[in-house]
């Protein structure tokens, strides 16, 4: 009994004194008694300061880049979402696979695209595929890059930032018409009777000085003698005294000038004069190349008068195109006004055309204009009243910095365009637009000449930019929330 009551004695003081050190080394480690025994110990920081870098957002292990902001499932592989936390510290981005087709699929680990099947490969550069210090340049937007391969088959195209006139085009129609400043009438000047008639039909082609018909005129034959009459004369009167001689010539002269007044041609009368013979009939030479357009039935034979219409002759050379323009169009077109003249009849060929007068007066029905336009046609394949299709394109505004109208993106409330930064990154810019003509548009800020933009898919290139900027907002956000509390 002794024995037993002495090693309970011992073992007594024992836990006493293993007692006392414990309590000796939780003085030493919190003097205070603030924290938890197993804080103490292990001296780690308590969970919810951990908790309180838990952002607002939530997202998925094995696929970053989808963001949500309240709990769920990812669209993608289906697993819970977990949330998103965002250090004050920025930390090394880890590597990112991602597809070579579709370069929006974003994993933490090598794999297959849920997508195409193909194999991940390593992305070059942050998550994202932007890179660094491609966020918010100049304020326009989000920075976004796309894979080659993706661009290929997204049909972009690009187009420079230049400058160009812009036109004002107008498109009318008219028809041709003969050149009324070409056109003459073959009339005598005198009264006889037609002889033998040299062009028959009408369309026939004559030149300048080709025989049309032949005439005997009395009055006609009574100058020829005059003429003849008088040059014997002056040379009888060589020897006499100067102002007889004078007298003679003045004779001869006025023979001459009243033949000419009768459009008796010079080469006619030199002849008569060589010849000293009255000729019974003269022939009347077409006074205009070109091609007949009226002649007088039966005309061989006919007593004519005075003044009678015997031939009318148009010169095809150059035509009129008589065309009719709105009133609200006349400010862009004057005389001198190029225009392209188009034929049904002439596909893939454009002929040139000249304003040369436009009518005084108004259509009062049709609010119209008559504009004559000349036409060259040299090798006579026009035809009056051919139809044609007319389009002025006068300048409106010369060497204006322009992009194409195609790559501008309107929302209503702002003009946009989608910059091409070349090796597969684009940006969107907000611009400033003036005049709009021909498929261009004027740039009066956000661009540079030189500069290239998209023209085809920056719909989805400018989407694919908002996206990432709304990411990008969301998370300073909510990182800038929790630094408030």
């Amino acid at each position: 009994m002794r024995t037993e009551s002495r090693i309970a004695g011992v073992l007594a003081g024992l836990g006493w004194l293993v007692a006392g050190f414990l309590l000796a080394v939780m003085l030493l480690v919190d003097p205070l008694g603030l924290h938890p025994l197993n804080e103490r110990l292990s001296g780690t920081e308590p969970a919810h300061e951990e908790h309180a870098e838990d952002a607002g957002l939530w997202t998925c292990g094995m696929h970053p880049h989808v963001i949500q902001e309240e709990p769920g499932q990812c669209p993608i592989c289906h697993m819970d979402l977990v949330p998103m936390r965002i250090s004050e510290e920025p930390e090394a981005a880890p590597r990112v696979w991602t597809c070579p087709k579709h370069s929006m699929i974003e994993e933490s680990e090598p794999g297959v695209c849920p997508i195409g099947g193909r194999e991940l490969v390593p992305r070059e550069g942050p998550p994202g595929g932007a890179e660094e210090g491609s966020v918010g340049v100049e304020g326009d937007g989000t920075a976004i890059r796309i894979d080659p391969a993706v661009i290929q088959n997204m049909n972009v195209r690009t187009e420079l930032v230049e400058r160009r006139d812009l036109e004002h085009k107008v498109r009318t129609v008219g028809t041709l018409e003969y050149d009324q400043q070409r056109m003459v009438t073959v009339a005598t000047k005198y009264s006889g009777w037609v002889g033998k008639v040299y062009v028959n039909y009408i369309g026939e082609p004559v030149k300048k000085g080709q025989p049309l018909f032949e005439i005997y005129s009395p009055e006609l034959v009574q100058t020829e003698q005059e003429l003849i009459s008088a040059i014997g004369f002056a040379r009888r009167m060589q020897s006499a005294p100067e102002e007889s001689r004078r007298h003679a010539e003045a004779l001869v002269e006025a023979a001459r000038a009243r033949l000419s007044y009768w459009d008796i041609s010079d080469d006619q009368i030199a002849e008569l004069e060589r010849g000293g013979e009255v000729f019974r009939t003269l022939t009347v030479t077409s006074p205009a190349s070109g091609v007949v357009m009226k002649r007088m039935p039966g005309l061989e034979g006919m007593a004519i008068q005075p003044g009678t219409q015997t031939f009318h002759i148009a010169d095809l050379s150059s035509l009129w195109l008589s065309v009719e323009v709105f009133e609200d169009q006349l400010a862009w077109i004057r005389e001198g006004t190029p225009a392209k003249v188009t034929f049904t009849y002439f596909p893939g060929q454009t002929f040139r055309g000249t304003v040369r007068f436009l009518e005084p007066e108004l259509s009062e029905a049709t609010r119209t204009l008559q504009v004559k336009l000349e036409v060259p046609n040299r090798d006579g394949r026009l035809r009056a009243g051919m139809f044609a299709t007319v389009v002025f394109a006068p300048v409106a505004l010369e060497d204006a910095l322009t992009v194409p109208s195609l790559a501008v993106l309107r929302t209503g409330e702002r003009d946009v365009v989608v910059v091409a930064l070349g090796e597969g990154r684009f940006l969107p810019k907000e611009v400033v637009l003036g005049l709009e003509r021909g498929g261009f548009v004027e740039v009066l800020e956000g661009l540079e000449e030189g500069e290239r933009v998209v023209t085809s898919a920056q719909f989805l290139l400018d989407s694919e930019s908002s996206l990432q900027e709304a990411v990008q907002k969301m998370i300073a956000q909510a990182g800038g929330g929790h630094a408030g509390h």
